[in-house]
């Protein structure tokens, strides 16, 4: 529930930021000299990739949170046996043994969908954030169908 709030926070401070830019640019369109139509268009420019953005994530966390509900429908959702330090962080050795065992899961059936979700998780614990997220992609990809990239 904090992990929502905290996007929703973010992403409505987000929203306020693009409005804001975007009349900044719409002003600088009104005045109407060459120069500031031309940096009101380039000002107009970064609100629409920040939204593009913004989208595509949201889009993105929607799509794993349903594949993490349907799988904890099934029963499926890996079991947290991570060791943590005494200040609560999860243990690096510990991350590695049941990333190990998640990649192995993940070789024999590379077309499960679950497996792909599990492996992402443990990417996740290790600390590889890039990898987890492309995991997770294929998850999902895997999951709607969708062509997956070798």
């Amino acid at each position: 529930m904090r992990a929502k709030l905290s996007y929703a926070l973010t992403a409505a401070v987000l929203l306020f930021y693009f409005v804001l830019v975007g009349s900044r640019g719409v002003m600088l369109i009104q005045t109407g000299t060459v120069l500031t139509v031309t940096f009101g268009v380039a000002v107009l420019i970064l609100p629409v990739i920040g939204l593009w953005f913004l989208w595509k994530n949201t889009q993105f966390v929607r799509r794993a949170n349903a594949l993490s509900a349907e799988l904890d429908a099934e029963g499926g959702l890996p079991v947290d046996e991570l060791r943590r330090t005494p200040g609560g962080r999860i243990d690096r050795d510990s991350a590695d043994e049941v990333f190990a065992k998640r990649k192995a899961e993940t070789e024999a059936a590379p077309e499960d969908w679950r497996s792909w979700f599990r492996l992402a998780v443990a990417y996740h614990d290790a600390r590889d954030t890039p990898r987890a997220r492309k995991a997770m992609q294929r998850a999902i990809a895997l999951h709607d169908g969708k062509p997956v990239e070798a």
